[in-house]
């Protein structure tokens, strides 16, 4: 016999829910009843520390010692019934006073939480207003805001601080509808040639093997072309993903290397190349490393001038680990450099014919940056160009 699993939080339906304003309510209550009921108590100690004292006054000189005794005795007698008297209406007072303050302990307590409930409303009803706006938001009007009136407390801050957010939403919604649209346009290109080069080939039954030779080998070319956007769109999602297990690495040593394997593609583009390389110990991913300096380097000698000249620094001091890297080339206006961090942007809407580029080097060194923690700076050159630097937290030894 199979017993039904319970369920993980069990609320009995006759318990009222246990909301933020019933929480208040029953803290306002029990603050005013204990209130009330230390002030109940300090008037009970009071009442009670009363005494009625009498006063024995000796007889009058005079008389027989006998006749003085007699008044004393009678004295005495009619003190002690009057300090009965006074003890039983004393604690009749007492009593009725312990009644009393009981009964307006009660009602204290009764108004204490219907007013602690009306505070609680009023108090919380600009965060029911931020609820039921926020609920109402989708992502089809994630421009809207809700600009909080009134003064500046905590619940205007919570309402700025959801309007900043639903700001950043909407900036990263619109870039990964943008990259997606990209993303497909940059992916059907390469499959549309690849496809219109295969029904050329293939519509001339009497063509020569040459012919379909080099038809082969222009689809292998677009699929290499396709393999190398998917490599970037991997590096790009895992460098957005962060760092899983940074490990200690030298980052003069990853980019000497990067830099040595580069050097045929400098000679072939003219390009003079000067670099400064020391130690520069840092946390991070070897092959993230690897393609942020390769990413860095190839942009330089990709968009450089002719003749021009590419500067490659590396230095590290007790705090920062700084990669800088400037070339020469064509002049970039400032306000377009944002443009540059993002995929598949460019400068130019019409491709060069030489420009083999997939419009994703800087935004994966600037995703490989977020990753690693470090700080990306980005200008235009003196000559033209860019001036990039990236500047890691130091490893400690």
């Amino acid at each position: 016999m199979r017993v039904p699993a319970l369920p993980v939080r069990f609320r009995r339906p006759w318990l009222p829910r246990r909301t933020i304003r019933l929480r208040l309510t029953v803290l306002y209550g029990v603050v005013s009843i204990l209130s009330a009921a230390g002030l109940l108590a300090i008037v009970i100690t009071l009442a009670g520390s009363w005494r009625y004292t009498a006063q024995v006054h000796p007889p009058a000189p005079g008389g027989t010692a006998l006749s003085q005794q007699a008044a004393l005795a009678q004295a005495q007698t009619r003190i002690a019934q009057l300090q009965a008297q006074v003890g039983h209406a004393a604690v009749t007072r007492s009593n009725q006073l312990l009644v009393a303050a009981a009964a307006g302990l009660l009602i204290t307590a009764g108004v204490s939480v219907v007013l602690g409930w009306m505070a609680a409303g009023r108090a919380l009803r600009p965060l029911r207003t931020i609820t039921t706006a926020t609920q109402q938001i989708s992502e089809d009007d994630l421009d809207r805001r809700l600009a909080m009136p009134g003064p500046r407390d905590e619940l205007t801050a919570l309402a700025d601080t959801i309007d900043g957010l639903l700001a950043r939403l909407q900036a990263a919604f619109e870039a990964q509808q943008n990259f997606v649209a990209n993303a497909s346009h940059e992916l059907r290109t390469p499959l549309t040639a690849s496809r219109t080069m295969l029904e050329v080939a293939l519509a001339d039954p009497a063509a020569p093997a040459a012919a379909l030779r080099s038809a082969c080998q222009d689809v292998l070319a677009e699929g290499q072309q396709q393999e190398r956007l998917i490599d970037a769109l991997l590096t790009l999602a895992r460098s957005q993903r962060g760092l899983d297990r940074p490990k200690p690495l030298d980052l003069g040593e990853i980019t000497t290397d990067v830099l040595r394997t580069r050097e045929p593609d400098a000679a072939r583009r003219d390009v003079t190349v000067s670099a400064s390389i020391a130690t520069a110990p840092v946390l991070g991913d070897d092959r993230l490393l690897r393609q942020l300096a390769a990413n860095l380097i190839d942009n330089a000698l990709r968009h450089n001038a002719p003749h021009g000249t590419l500067s490659i620094d590396v230095t590290s001091d007790h705090d920062r680990a700084t990669l800088k890297v400037a070339n020469t080339g064509p002049v970039i206006p400032p306000d377009q450099i944002g443009r540059l961090l993002q995929p598949f942007q460019r400068l130019s809407s019409q491709r060069p014919a030489n420009d083999h580029g997939l419009g994703l080097g800087l935004p994966i060194v600037a995703a490989i940056t977020r990753a690693h923690h470090a700080t990306l700076t980005i200008s235009p050159g003196h000559r033209g160009g860019l001036d990039i630097e990236v500047s890691f937290p130091a490893r400690k030894p």
